[in-house]
Formats: structure tokens, sequence, C-alpha cells
């Protein structure tokens, strides 16, 4: 009998599939029919920053620096005062869906300050939360900030985080860092229990002729699930902390490719969104058909199979492979026309 289960963040999961956060989080009856159709856990929607502390004088000076000189960056802030409910509909709302469903429940914190929001850590862990996913979208645009600042900006605020809750703590992070593997493990150092692999930044797009910036946003494919591969496979087994792969998570094959790369579970949310929520019931399914039609009996039998775990140089290992695959490349076109 195939055994599907896998832990993260210390949660029993029955498999490693993991809805996270879309508008299908915001309605209990969706999150229900996540969990019948084969959710292990699911994780929410975030609480922004914005929405808890937009008052306060360092967000006001991110927010507002240099809108007097230029009047159109103002349209890159959204208005936060009703979204996602507000801050205390948040709360309501983690109460509600915890009371709705057996499946564990991860909450989502969206910032990148130390403020008085880390309050809110507390109370999302009072609404019912299992878990906290510490999602940091924060854009480095200013030329004078070094990265060591960043990062220590990184660090303070998932100690502070993890100081105030006793639930566990999963960061969620961007790729944009020159020594990535470094950064992951000193994350972890400071208490978090799970890496998330990775932020998708969304690129506004620009309207020449009302000269407004217009938010864009494009759903995940599948090709975007290598950049994911290869850092799991990468950290796996060097970095001590769960890992979560999302963004281009579409197919039983992504979801499986997670698990040979070391991930204790795979997210998704672009293709619940393409497909609906009945499609998660048939990658489990699919999932299944792989590992008998294999002969895997396990998800722990296969995970970090694929990982680089086992080489001793793993940076030489990945150029040797870049290296093979420039020498294999074909030009398509015709040589002579």
């Amino acid at each position: 009998m195939l055994d599907l289960t896998t832990t993260y963040l210390g949660l029993a999961l029955k498999n490693p599939l993991v809805p996270s956060s879309s508008p299908l989080m915001q309605q209990v009856d969706d999150i229900k029919r996540l969990e019948d159709a084969g959710a292990a856990a699911v994780a929410l929607h975030s609480l922004f920053e914005e929405q808890i502390a937009r008052e306060s004088f360092a967000l006001d000076h991110y927010l507002n620096y240099g809108s007097e000189s230029f009047t159109e960056a103002i349209s890159y802030f959204p208005q936060m005062l009703g979204y996602n409910r507000g801050a205390e509909g948040y709360l309501e709302h983690i109460a509600k869906v915890k009371q709705a469903v057996q499946i564990p429940v991860i909450g989502s914190l969206n910032g990148f300050s130390t403020g008085g929001w880390i309050e809110y850590a507390r109370e999302i862990q009072q609404a019912g939360a299992d878990a906290l996913e510490l999602n940091v979208y924060y854009v480095a645009a200013d030329p004078a900030q070094t990265s060591q600042a960043i990062e220590q900006m990184y660090l303070d605020l998932v100690r502070e985080v993890v100081k105030s809750v006793t639930v566990p703590v999963a960061v969620k992070l961007p790729h944009f860092f020159t020594a990535f593997a470094n950064f992951a493990q000193r994350i972890a150092w400071a208490g978090a229990d799970g890496l998330v692999l990775f932020n998708r930044f969304y690129q506004p797009d620009f309207d020449l002729e009302s000269l407004e910036v217009v938010p864009s946003l494009t759903l995940s494919h599948s090709n975007e699930l290598r950049l994911r591969l290869q850092w799991v496979a990468m950290v796996y087994g060097r970095v001590e902390a769960d890992l979560a792969v999302t963004g281009g998570v579409h197919s039983a094959e992504d979801v499986l490719k997670c698990m040979m790369a070391g991930a204790n579970v795979a997210m998704m949310t672009s293709v619940l969104l393409e497909r609906g929520i009945p499609y998660l019931g048939a990658l489990l399914e699919s999932v299944k058909a792989w590992m008998n039609d294999h002969e895997y009996e396990s998800i722990a039998q296969m995970r970090g199979s694929m990982s680089y775990k086992n080489v001793a140089q793993p940076a030489a290992f990945e150029r040797a492979n870049y290296m093979r695959v420039l020498q294999a490349y074909e030009p398509r076109f015709d040589r002579n026309p």
C-alpha cells in the first residue's frame, strides 16, 4: 500500500499537496472543498504589514519617499484598509477555517519590518493557525542600501517573529541573494522551521497614454519550477529546515520532481485557479499511479533522491551541467537557406 505521508513544520500530513495563497483561500467553503479534494494542508492568503502598521513613520517613509517629485509613483501602492477583510477580519477568518476543516491551517504575514505588527503573529496563533508563514516581500530599490543590511533585516525579522509565537514558522524567500545557500542556513539558524522557495515578484507595466502604473499578474508555468528544483536540491540535507516548493507546480510530474529534489511539500496556486479545485484530486491520483508504475512505496523513499546532498562540490557539479547544456545545444535554423 502506498504511503504518501510527509511532515512539514512538524505537522504530520497525509500527502505533500498544499494549496497556497490565492483567492481560493478567502472563502471557507472553497477551503473545505480543497480538503475534500485531497489537500493535506492549506497556506492562507497573507495579512499585510500595510494593513497593520501603515501609520508608522518608517513605513510611511518607504511608501511616500519621492512622491512629491514623481506623482505617478503613488499609483504603485494600493489602498490596504479593506484588503483581505482587514486585520481583525483576517483573524476571524482563521478561526472559521479551523472550525470547518480537519487539515492543518498555515497563517501568513507579508511584510519586511520588525514593527508592532509582530503582535499579530501571536494573534494568528491564538486564532488557531497551526503554523505561520512569513512572506518577506521586499524589493531592494535603494542604491544606498547594502546587501548586508538587507540580509540583516530579514534575520532580525525572523528572530522577532519566532520569539513571539510557539507555533512553527516558515519563511518564504526570493532567490535574489548572492550566496543563497549560506543565507538559507542563516535563516534557519535564526529560528525558521521551514523555507518556502521561492517568492514570485510581480512586475507592473506602464500605460504610456495615461502615464499610470498598471498592475500585472501572470500565473506561473511549469518551466518556473526548474529554479526551485535546483535550489531545493542544493540545500536539502545541508540546511536545517523543512523545504517547500512554490511556483511552477502544475502536474503530477512536477510534484514528484519536488519530492526527489528534497522538498517536504509541493505548494500550488496557479494551476488550481486555471483548472479548478477538482483538479487537485486528479493530481493526487496521478501521483499515486506514477508511484505504482515505478514501484515506489512511499514519498519518504523518493525524497531527496535527486538532491546534491551526496555531491562534494555542488558549485562545480552545477558548472559541469552548465557546460553540458551549452555543448549539447543544436541550432534549429537552416544553415544553408
